[in-house]
């Protein structure tokens, strides 16, 4: 008789690794799918839903990310001072010009991951940064080519 049995992962077997991603033209909302289930550790075969086990990701050019159609403009992040009154919000585009253009590509990711404990925990494992310089070069990161994985990841 054959006994199949699922192997849960224990957090000190959790092997980490670095993956640097370039987001210069690559389309938002694909970037963030592809990174969430990187920082969850969906991609691996031995993923545990109740233990971090996925990787660190360090994406650059964040300043650089693509919208489709007219999202741009369209698209806009409300937020609520807690005066009466006090709805504000941005458009993407305005969000993209502004002083911190990494916080688009963090709050995309950020309401892609599951909510709570684990889910803070696993987004200290993004690192996402404006320009094309990261102080992350001591730990190695692979390239990974997202606009390689499909046609649609980039627009031209």
């Amino acid at each position: 008789m054959l006994s199949i049995q699922t192997r849960s992962l224990k957090p000190a077997e959790v092997k980490k690794d670095w993956v640097l991603i370039d987001a210069d033209g690559l389309v938002l909302g694909r970037l963030a799918s592809l990174v969430a289930n990187r920082l969850r550790g969906k991609h691996k075969p031995q993923f545990t839903p109740h233990v971090d086990c996925g990787d660190h990701v360090v994406i650059i050019n964040a300043r650089k990310v693509r919208v489709t159609g007219r999202k741009e403009d369209q698209s806009v992040f409300y937020w609520h001072t807690g005066y009466p009154g006090g709805i504000k919000g941005r458009t993407i585009r305005q969000r993209l010009e502004s002083r911190f253009p990494e916080r688009v590509i963090e709050k995309a990711v950020e309401r892609m991951i599951t909510r709570g404990p684990l889910g803070r925990r696993q987004m200290r494992n993004l690192h996402v940064y404006a320009g094309p310089e990261h102080p992350h070069a001591g730990n190695q990161p692979k390239v990974l080519d997202v606009a390689a994985l499909n046609r649609k990841n980039k627009v031209a």
